[in-house]
């Protein structure tokens, strides 16, 4: 088999972004699970309806912007309905779709969970790096995403909560200015 190999600081960078993402994503899952009762993927479903306008959002279009299988999703969505914290709306102007909805469980659910996922985030993450550190991996994380987009996802990922204007980035994360808070997003 006829490979290119990495050189020794493409090996340490990708090890280190890998280790990173994976260590970071696991303590913000585990605190999720641990104090709110949540999974990951009910969390970034919940986020993703929280800031949708009428906090919903066509599960086809969220299946999407998730790059998730609509099975998946569909999976996922029925579990989140047996709790309560989402339900299934017919989609406007498709009969055989549906949109997901943030319930008022759903939505107490988030509101409880998201002062503590901010807090594991700096914890883990924003509070460990320099400004200039976080402006680096800003633009490292830019480029790479431009790259994607341009090789991989021309004309990019199809992303309903971010041409409908709110502040949802293709991760789910949610971005506020200074000044913003929570109760500003829905």
């Amino acid at each position: 088999m006829d490979q290119e190999l990495m050189d020794e600081r493409e090996t340490r960078a990708w090890v280190s972004f890998q280790h990173m993402r994976i260590e970071v994503n696991l303590v913000l899952a585990r605190m999720l699970t641990r104090e709110f009762g949540l999974t990951e993927a009910d969390f970034v479903i919940l986020l993703r309806l929280a800031n949708s306008p009428g906090n919903r959002l066509r599960a086809r279009d969220m299946a999407t912007a998730l790059q998730w299988e609509r099975s998946r999703l569909s999976r996922q969505i029925s579990r989140m309905e047996t709790r309560g914290t989402v339900g299934r709306a017919p989609s406007e102007g498709d009969a055989r779709g549906f949109d997901v909805v943030l319930t008022d469980a759903g939505r107490a659910a988030f509101n409880a969970a998201w002062p503590s996922y901010v807090a594991s985030i700096r914890h883990c993450f924003a509070d460990v790096l320099s400004a200039d550190q976080l402006d680096a991996l800003t633009d490292i994380a830019q480029t790479i995403d431009r790259h994607f987009t341009a090789e991989h996802c021309p004309g990019g990922l199809p992303d309903p909560a971010k041409a409908a204007g709110t502040r949802t980035t293709a991760a789910g994360i949610v971005s506020y200015p200074a000044g913003d808070s929570l109760e500003s997003t829905g």
